[in-house]
């Protein structure tokens, strides 16, 4: 059919009249429809049969410009074809760790995926303080595993050549490119930020040497196509309980550097730390829960290096070193060399990225729901302004880092005075 955004009203004639979901939604059945789309993009339905409480779909939808903005910002409705095409790739690669995919349709731009009945999204049971003694394992095993086996470390040039013609799509990396990268450190319409740090944002903005590092992290981020990674792999792009992780929104998917999802992943994480000021206001439970989420960073970033390396030694078959290349006598030796400084490599791309997305959240376009939640200004401020003096710190300080104790020291040297007052 034509394309036309679907109600909570037609959605139930759509899935009724696809046959890939004929078994989940028989024509008699009784369905109920609710929209919860709260992102900056799509629509989200959850479609349940209320006839079978077991048989429930989430249905996605692209709208044709960015929802977060409105109409006057239009935005190509492919982008969910690049989110289809990046979940079943998951589910090959990592299965278990993203929805499952029951039915597409390119035309109508939406995706019909597993409803993940019992999972949270994490950023509000992080505020909560809720701990997921799985996460680190889950987490560093869909990165490890998705960044590893679309890289050419494991693909041939030809492979991985015709799996980027699939991930082309130049308006949504230039939404990242100057959202992340560019719009918050000028004046640009868009940008929003607490008024209580201003003095700070406009320090950010005249800071030379930072927006040299800003603008050198963009040129890695448009040049350095590693492997297929996700582009915004955050807290909120993750949804799990105690026994699973899915990750899901990978609409922003195309190739990258592996830098960007880790870093991603880790800055949300400080973010949340930094977020507990003001959340938790019991020292010794904001202590305790803090300390956890340092070893998030700590468990994550140590378990993906491990298992990246791991799969790396187990299937070095891509066209970048292949296994001949190193038959030499010390040949061993100097393959787990290059793994090292590879990697390290990835840590300090790592603190880069994260320096720069952990910025922007704070005077670009789009915040996060774990600062936005505090309703106090000036509580608010003193999250934000230890987040402007990490990220400022992990970018500009990349080169320097040597392991993952040197960004969580980052951590902890600009919050002591916030731990004194």
């Amino acid at each position: 059919m034509a394309y036309q955004a679907l109600t909570e009203e037609s959605v139930v004639g759509y899935v009724k009249g696809r046959p890939a979901l004929e078994n989940i939604f028989p024509p008699d059945c009784n369905v109920a429809v609710k929209e919860v789309g709260d992102g900056n993009v799509n629509l989200v339905f959850i479609v349940e049969n209320r006839d079978d409480a077991q048989h429930s779909v989430v249905l996605k939808q692209a709208l044709p410009y960015l929802r977060v903005a409105g109409e006057s910002w239009p935005l190509t409705r492919e982008r969910m074809r690049f989110e289809t095409q990046a979940l079943l790739t998951y589910n090959e690669l990592a299965p278990g760790l993203a929805p499952k995919v029951y039915d597409h349709d390119n035309e109508m731009s939406l995706v019909v995926m597993e409803h993940l009945r019992d999972f949270e999204i994490m950023r509000k049971p992080l505020v909560a303080r809720k701990r997921f003694p799985r996460f680190i394992d889950h987490i560093s095993t869909f990165m490890a595993r998705t960044l590893f086996f679309t890289s050419d470390l494991y693909l041939t040039r030809v492979e991985i050549k015709a799996l980027q013609e699939k991930y082309v799509h130049a308006q949504l990396n230039k939404i990242q490119e100057d959202f992340v990268f560019t719009n918050p450190y000028m004046e640009s319409p868009e940008n929003t930020w607490n008024p209580e740090i201003d003095a700070e944002v406009k320090a950010v903005r005249k800071n030379r040497e930072l927006k040299l590092a800003l603008v050198e992290m963009k040129e890695a981020y448009i040049t350095h196509k590693q492997a297929l990674i996700h582009s915004d792999l955050h807290t909120g792009s993750v949804m799990l309980n105690q026994e699973r992780t899915c990750v899901i929104d990978p609409e922003f998917a195309f190739f990258g550097p592996i830098g960007f999802d880790v870093g991603a992943m880790l800055e949300n994480l400080i973010l949340n730390f930094l977020s507990h000021y003001a959340h938790t206001l019991d020292r010794k439970e904001r202590s305790s829960y803090q300390q956890y989420l340092l070893e998030l960073v700590r468990g994550v970033w140590n378990e993906f290096a491990g298992k990246f390396d791991g799969l790396w030694v187990e299937h070095n078959c891509g066209d970048l070193v292949q296994s001949a290349y190193w038959q030499f006598p010390g040949g061993d030796k100097a393959f787990a060399e290059y793994r090292r400084r590879y990697i390290l490599g990835l840590l300090q791309d790592t603190a880069g990225c994260g320096g720069a997305k952990m910025l922007r959240r704070m005077m670009g376009i789009v915040s996060v729901w774990d600062m936005t939640s505090i309703k106090d200004l000036k509580e608010r401020a003193i999250a934000e302004r230890p987040a402007i003096r990490i990220g400022s710190r992990w970018l500009l300080e990349r080169r320097q880092i040597t392991g993952i104790d040197d960004l969580i020291g980052i951590v902890e040297e600009e919050t002591r005075e916030v731990e004194a007052s």
